[in-house]
C-alpha cells in the first residue's frame, strides 16, 4: 500500500476516533436542562436515522435474497457521524 494512502487512512481513523469520543463525552456529561434537551434531540434523530438505514438494508437484502451482513465498525462510525451532525444542528438551533 502506498505511503500516501496509509497516511490518509490513518487520518480518517483519527477523525473517527475523535468523533466517537465526542459522542461518548456528550452522552455521559451532565448539564443543565437546555443541554439535556439538545443531547436528547440529537440522540433521537440518530436513533431514527440508524433505524431507518437498517430497515432499508434489511429490505434490500430480502429483495435481493442476500445474506444480512453488517460491518460493526462502519455502523459505529455512521452512528457517531449522525449523532455529531445532529448535535451540532440542535446546539445551533436551540442555543446549547
Amino acid at each position: 500500500m502506498p505511503i500516501g494512502a496509509m497516511v490518509f487512512l490513518g487520518g480518517v481513523l483519527a477523525v473517527f476516533a475523535v468523533v466517537d469520543l465526542v459522542m461518548l463525552v456528550t452522552l455521559l456529561r451532565p448539564g443543565d436542562e437546555r443541554s439535556q434537551v439538545v443531547v436528547w434531540k440529537a440522540s433521537a434523530w440518530t436513533l431514527l436515522g440508524t433505524t431507518g438505514g437498517l430497515v432499508l438494508e434489511v429490505a434490500e437484502n430480502l429483495i435481493r435474497s442476500q445474506p444480512m451482513a453488517i460491518n460493526p465498525l462502519i455502523h459505529l462510525e455512521v452512528v457517531a457521524i449522525l449523532y455529531c451532525g445532529a448535535l451540532l444542528y440542535f446546539r445551533k438551533k436551540l442555543g446549547g
